[in-house]
């Protein structure tokens, strides 16, 4: 990063509100949030991580890093969110704002490749039952989760020079809750077109080829669910995609809007809906597939016991 981005040693997020009143209400509700999607992420990494059964299914792998990919991903910014509502200091010093944006950055991108990854194990288990194992070994298992954490730190990388690569003279004052790309951009005072059209150039590549891999995946399998004779067999095969269609669903619509717009576009809409992909989302991981599986349900029972 260029020195003259050091006329500016801090940042303040402005945060969801301003009333002391409202803010005391919101450090309640997200401090519950927190907790939860911390129980439930954690909780669910415990499960699969404990129980032989899980553990050796390359589902149940690729579930257990996306519970600690969204529990990392979240506690990225809610920890430093909870802290403002409380001491009313809307402070992040400016090493602590590129931190923060890389790890944002980092896990979000992982938490693409790992549900592309696992729209793939999908299409297997239902279209190649038993090719299934053969298919999805556990080396290759392994070697698609380590290169989704790679391109994460490739990524993120790239975006986060990308949005420090210039100095911040305008102001200092961030309209957000977190350390975002387009909010910081905005703060630039150099020229940014080139390196806005580099980030969304890589979030395209990411956002396309993710839920490319994503699309093909389902086409396969609703082809395969049209020829099953039985009702059984498709009910088993829609249960087997409900839960990942329904998180797809959740964290793909809501980051398409935010980042496939030009930062002309953004309006006050923006924390809304990034309250969503960044804090609902990883509440609402965990509950949905435990509560959709089977298996996880048995699972958890055969524990209790």
């Amino acid at each position: 990063f260029t020195s003259s981005n050091h006329t500016i040693n801090k940042f303040v997020l402005l945060g969801l509100a301003e009333s002391p009143d409202v803010q005391l209400l919101l450090f309640g509700v997200f401090l519950l949030i927190y907790v939860f999607t911390l129980l439930g992420n954690v909780g669910m990494m415990t499960l699969v991580g404990t129980d032989p059964h899980l553990h050796n299914t390359p589902m149940y792998f690729f579930l257990h890093h996306l519970s600690f990919t969204d529990a990392c991903y979240c506690t990225v910014i809610m920890p430093n969110m909870l802290v403002s509502f409380i001491s009313r200091n809307k402070d992040i010093s400016f090493p602590g704002c590129v931190a923060q944006l890389y790890s944002f950055v980092f896990f979000g991108i992982v938490e693409c490749y790992l549900l592309a990854i696992m729209a793939y194990d999908r299409y297997a288990a239902v279209c190649s039952p038993l090719r299934y194992v053969v298919m999805l070994p556990k080396t290759v298992c392994v070697w698609l989760v380590s290169a989704s954490y790679l391109l994460g730190f490739l990524y993120a990388a790239i975006y986060t020079g990308c949005t420090f690569g210039g100095p911040f003279c305008n102001s200092n004052v961030i309209d957000h809750f977190f350390c975002d790309i387009g909010p910081l951009l905005k703060l630039s005072c150099s020229d940014r077109f080139l390196r806005e059209k580099v980030i969304f150039a890589f979030v395209s590549l990411n956002g396309i080829s993710t839920s490319g891999i994503i699309l093909i995946s389902y086409l396969y399998i609703l082809s395969a669910v049209l020829r099953m004779r039985s009702v059984q067999s498709r009910s088993k095969a829609f249960n087997t995609c409900a839960s990942h269609l329904m998180v797809v669903s959740l964290f793909y619509g809501t980051g398409f809007f935010m980042y496939l717009q030009p930062s002309t576009s953004h309006n006050g809409l923006d924390k809304v809906v990034a309250v969503f992909y960044t804090l609902v989302t990883p509440l609402l991981n965990p509950i949905i597939y435990s509560l959709r599986n089977r298996e996880v349900k048995e699972a958890f029972m055969r524990h209790m016991k």
